[in-house]
């Protein structure tokens, strides 16, 4: 590398080191300028030790790593008032910084709903599906209010005064022949089920019917 360009690499890299006033090392150094300014971690070696070697920064070894910083006589002191204010402001800063933090995260799940949300032509689709649906149900509604078979209210009522007779006619018959099944069976010599047996009666039980309650 030429002197020119050595000379453009250390004022560089000083005019970094002085601007982000922190210590670091020729690595980090070669990263953080690598890409912007195409520096190669040889020249970046060289300048740093360029630089140290003219008291232009200041360099110290932390066993066989260096780290490098600006020369800090060449700031001005700070009093305790100026760092409680600076204390401050990044008290306030790391708080906006919080801030944003939750509103991107916001925005994120925001973003994450809205991806697994319908797109507009799906949306569509589906409405044209429930109205067709819909569309399907209307027609056999019509159908049905259409028929001429329906059961009137009266016949309905009919229906149902017949069977509550036919219930109770049902249980009084039952009731008669229980009582004369036991009067006869006082003077059988028989069981119950031998005398159904020989005359022939099948009860309900033999039926598996259940009478109704109504």
């Amino acid at each position: 590398m030429s002197s020119s360009k050595d000379a453009s690499a250390a004022s560089l890299i000083l005019t970094y080191l002085t601007e982000k006033n922190r210590p670091y090392s020729a690595q980090d150094v070669f990263g953080n300028l690598q890409k912007q300014h195409g520096l190669g971690k040889t020249a970046v070696v060289k300048a740093l030790d360029l630089l140290a070697e003219q008291g232009k920064i200041r360099e110290k070894a932390y066993g066989k790593q260096k780290i490098y910083f600006a020369d800090q006589s060449q700031f001005a002191d700070v009093s305790d008032t100026e760092l409680k204010g600076m204390d401050g402001q990044i008290s306030e800063l790391n708080s906006r910084v919080q801030t944003l933090q939750q509103s991107c995260r916001q925005l994120e799940a925001e973003l994450r709903e809205l991806s697994s949300s319908l797109t507009t032509q799906e949306m569509i689709s589906e409405i044209e599906a429930l109205q067709s649906e819909c569309t399907g149900y209307t027609q056999r509604l019509e159908k049905v209010k259409s028929a001429t078979n329906h059961v009137t209210p009266e016949e309905k009522e009919k229906v149902y005064s017949e069977r509550s007779q036919y219930i109770k006619e049902w249980r009084k018959r039952k009731r008669l022949a229980n009582d004369m099944m036991d009067a006869i069976l006082e003077g059988y010599p028989k069981s119950k089920k031998q005398f159904l047996e020989e005359v022939g009666v099948e009860t309900d039980e033999d039926c598996k019917v259940t009478m109704p309650s109504t």
